[in-house]
């Protein structure tokens, strides 16, 4: 069994498909997907992550708001309190800080991750926290606002060894998508060696950021286990390992 722990059902092109998303999600199952989770990025497109989960039993969702949309003022803990009563609704966020991709705003940024984390204290649901060239300000407001009481996943990780150890000092999952099967990056592998099996999650991010050897093309769910296949590589052990504790690990997370 395979669990993709983050991806955008709402977005991928179902062009292999047919247009029919219920293909889609027969490819994923067939290919030993059992479970994923559809990640909001925004309250405008809500309503179509969580008309994923309502129709497939498989698909479960969060609620938040991507760091990149997070510029301009956006919802309060109130509002995203009652947005994750949703029965299928398993964790908050992405949420995070970027200033990779954005240089203004930055401030009305992070009061939302504290948003976010204070949601996720009231609802005691995980984060998923997307963290990118702003390694000193993520974990400040995370340990500010007490995020290893929630825990949570810093997904799609692509910073330092020192940053891994830092959240999983405060009890978060380290997630790795495709990015790790690239050539290039020797610095995410490092991370993923250096992070024990049982404190790793994996996911595809689709429809981006795709794996070998699919690099080029749309992401899918059922790709998620080429990112498998490259963490028993780095970790010289085998895919159904992989497999087993990532699941494990999955369901410990976001206790289904």
């Amino acid at each position: 069994m395979l669990v993709d722990t983050h991806c955008h059902l709402n977005m991928l092109d179902l062009a292999p498909f047919d247009g029919d998303d219920s293909a889609m999600i027969a490819d994923m199952l067939a290919q030993g997907v059992e479970r994923v989770v559809c990640i909001s990025v925004d309250l405008e497109t809500l309503p179509e992550v969580l008309s994923f989960a309502d129709r497939y039993e498989s698909v479960f969702a969060s609620v938040g708001v991507h760091p990149s949309s997070s510029t301009d003022a956006g919802p309060n803990v109130a509002t995203l309190v009652e947005l994750a009563k949703h029965p299928k609704v398993v964790a908050i966020g992405e949420t995070g800080l970027d200033y990779h991709y954005n240089d203004e705003g930055l401030e009305n940024m992070r009061h939302q991750f504290r948003v976010h984390i204070q949601t996720a204290h009231q609802t005691q649901k995980p984060l998923i926290i997307h963290t990118r060239s702003a390694q000193a300000d993520t974990l400040q407001i995370m340990q500010e606002e007490n995020a290893r009481d929630v825990g949570g996943i810093m997904h799609c990780f692509t910073e330092s060894i020192e940053m891994a150890q830092a959240s999983l000092e405060m009890g978060f999952y380290i997630s790795f998508s495709g990015i790790v099967t690239f050539k290039n990056a020797a610095n995410v592998q490092a991370v993923a060696e250096y992070v024990p099996l049982d404190r790793m999650l994996i996911e595809t991010d689709a429809p981006y950021l795709t794996p070998v050897p699919f690099r080029g093309k749309p992401n899918r769910p059922s790709y998620v286990r080429y990112v498998a296949e490259k963490i028993a590589d780095i970790k010289q052990c085998s895919v159904e390992q992989v497999m087993s504790i990532t699941t494990s690990n999955a369901n410990q997370v976001f206790q289904w």
